[in-house]
Parts: structure tokens; C-alpha cells; sequence
């Protein structure tokens, strides 16, 4: 049987963690739940530790990413990789979709594909800019380029590292493995989690998105001609 873990980074996500935790070990297939504290100043770490996931404690915020990075050298005998974000409550009850794909050999890595917004956000500009980066490295037309719900093997994981820091990590990932002649596939959910609106701090979410995927295409540019 394959090894499977769930890696959960997390900042300020003491109102959910402890729910989106509890959703993820409903999954039969999971083995482990690692949840990353990633130099978080509230409760986050405290409301982990009582799931009885394992913890990995970071005294500063690095960002996702460096989250992400930081969670790899947990993985030793790990034969499948699920990140996961921490604000998804319930909905994380439906990681097994996004593993199944792996499972049966039909995909290397498999990205959660989420319904449309319930609230209107930005204008489309970071996500068109990510599924043109993702179009350009190979054949995939991509709905949800900056879906952080992804499972993999672990030779796609050891492809796509580093990972870039912060908002890139998911397009870096995503333009890695295709460069390497990975299977992907999207695979819809009914997934949710915290969304951002139009306003001031909706906005300001959004630029260093907008931000962080331009440094991502800039970096990956040899790869998307």
C-alpha cells in the first residue's frame, strides 16, 4: 500500500485549521497530516496540536512556499504528497477526489478545480495570467491555475523543487512538471474556502498574487518559449 501524507500550511488559520484537519483525516487513503505552523501569532499551532495531526512549528512566517519547503524533509517514505489549504474546513473531506487520480496511474499530479465564487472578487487578471504562463510550458488548458489543492507522486515532487516562495508556488509547480512530461489533470470538487471580495484588503491580496506570478513567469521564461 502506498504511503500517503497531507501537508496543511498554515498562518492565522485558528478558525479553521482544527475543521479542515478533522475533514482531511475522514480520509481513509491518508496515512499522515502534517500541518505546517507558519509563524503564526495566534492560536493556530495550539488548535492543530489538539486534532492530533503531526506539527511542525516555524518561529517566523517564510510565506507558502517556504512553508512547503520547509515540510519536504518530513516526507522520508512518503510514496504520494497532498498539499492542502487550511482554510478549508469541510470541504477538505473531498481530498480523496484529487488522490484517486494517482492512485489508479492516470495522473501525476491531480489539481482541485473549485466551483466559481460565491462573492465577486478581482477581475481575472492573476488567474489569466497564471493559465497563459501553464498554456505556454505545455498541452493543458487550465481552469484553476493557482489551486493550492494538489496531489503528486513523489518524483513530481522532487522535479518541481524549490518551491517558489509565496503566491508563485502553485504556477512554478504547475510549469515544472509539465516541462518534465508529467501527467496532470484537473479534477472538479465542490471545494471551498476563505475568499477575498473587492476591498481594499481583497485588492491588495490580489497585486501581490499579481506580483508573485510575474516573478514566476520571469523565472520560468525559458521554459514557456
Amino acid at each position: 500500500m502506498k504511503s500517503i501524507w497531507a501537508i496543511i500550511p498554515a498562518y492565522n488559520e485558528a478558525e479553521r485549521i482544527a475543521q479542515t484537519v478533522k475533514a482531511v483525516q475522514m480520509v481513509p487513503e491518508i496515512e499522515h497530516i502534517l500541518v505546517v505552523n507558519d509563524g503564526s501569532t495566534d492560536s493556530t499551532a495550539e488548535e492543530a496540536m489538539k486534532t492530533g495531526a503531526q506539527l511542525l512549528n516555524l518561529p517566523d512566517n517564510v510565506g507558502k512556499g517556504g512553508a512547503m519547503n520547509r515540510a519536504v524533509a518530513e516526507l522520508d517514505g512518503a510514496d504520494i504528497i497532498l498539499f492542502l489549504d487550511a482554510d478549508l474546513a469541510d470541504s477538505a473531506s473531498q481530498a480523496g477526489l484529487i488522490l484517486e487520480p494517482i492512485l489508479q496511474g492516470q495522473a501525476d499530479l491531480a489539481i482541485a478545480a473549485f466551483p466559481p465564487p460565491r462573492r465577486k472578487g478581482g477581475f481575472g487578471l492573476v488567474k489569466k495570467t497564471a493559465a497563459w504562463a501553464i498554456g505556454r510550458a505545455g498541452d493543458l488548458r487550465s481552469t484553476a491555475p493557482l489551486s493550492g489543492q494538489r496531489a503528486m507522486t513523489r518524483q513530481v515532487l522532487q522535479s518541481v523543487l524549490p518551491f517558489n516562495e509565496s503566491y508563485g508556488v502553485e504556477l512554478g509547480m504547475t510549469i515544472r512538471a509539465l516541462r518534465h512530461g508529467f501527467r496532470i489533470v484537473e479534477v472538479p470538487t465542490t471545494m471551498s474556502h476563505h475568499e477575498t471580495g473587492r476591498d481594499l484588503q481583497g485588492f491588495i491580496h490580489r497585486g501581490r498574487q499579481l506580483w508573485d506570478v510575474i516573478k514566476v513567469v520571469i523565472r520560468e521564461w525559458r521554459n514557456l518559449l
